[in-house]
């Protein structure tokens, strides 16, 4: 008898849901209402990330901004091979002295050893004075990318916070699809906890 009672309910709750669909379709419809903006924004979610995005949209026609773009690009990339190459110089001077200071350690002659590591050190220190110059210029570059940053990073905060801006109200929140929404819902718990 309860499986019969139960049935028949979750029949009259199906019927009753494929009556109610297109009102509550309508509720969604009426949610999606105006969600079309002149910056293609949902696209631009999906391909890469929305600040971007938006600046690039923004400046895909106008020459003088993409000339910008691309230059900040190509010289942050330019300081980082910079500083590449100087590492990669730096590292491999700072290993051999290493290794030559402990291969001078194992010399058997006593009188020899301590000559090559004095060698060793006098080039080792010799070579740090060059160094010094150079990670201070180093330390300038990576300062000056940093600044080149920033400033850009401003420059697209800027030129996009007029894009979102416009795209928030084209996309007004409003509350009365959502409350419609749980009232739906609420009808539906009701109707669930009736059942026994």
């Amino acid at each position: 008898m309860k499986k019969i009672l139960f049935a028949s309910i979750l029949a009259l709750s199906i019927l009753s849901c494929r009556e109610n669909k297109s009102q509550k379709h309508d509720i969604v419809e009426k949610a999606a209402e105006n969600t079309e903006s002149s910056m293609p924004i949902k696209r631009l979610g999906k391909t890469q990330d929305i600040f971007n995005g938006i600046y690039y949209e923004k400046i895909k026609n106008d020459e003088g901004l993409k000339k910008l773009d691309e230059k900040i690009s190509l010289m942050q990339e330019d300081a980082k091979k910079m500083q590449y190459i100087y590492d990669d110089i730096i590292s491999n001077s700072e290993d051999y002295y290493l290794i030559a200071k402990n291969e001078a350690k194992s010399i058997n002659d006593s009188v020899l050893r301590k000559e090559m590591i004095k060698l060793i050190e006098e080039s080792s220190d010799k070579y740090g004075l060059k160094v010094q110059k150079i990670k201070e210029l180093k330390h300038k570059i990576n300062s000056n990318k940093q600044s080149i940053y920033s400033l850009y990073a401003a420059f697209k905060i800027r030129k996009t916070i007029p894009e979102i801006e416009k795209y928030q109200n084209a996309h007004p929140l409003k509350t009365d699809s959502l409350n419609q929404f749980i009232n739906k819902q609420n009808k539906l718990l009701e109707e669930l906890k009736k059942l026994k």
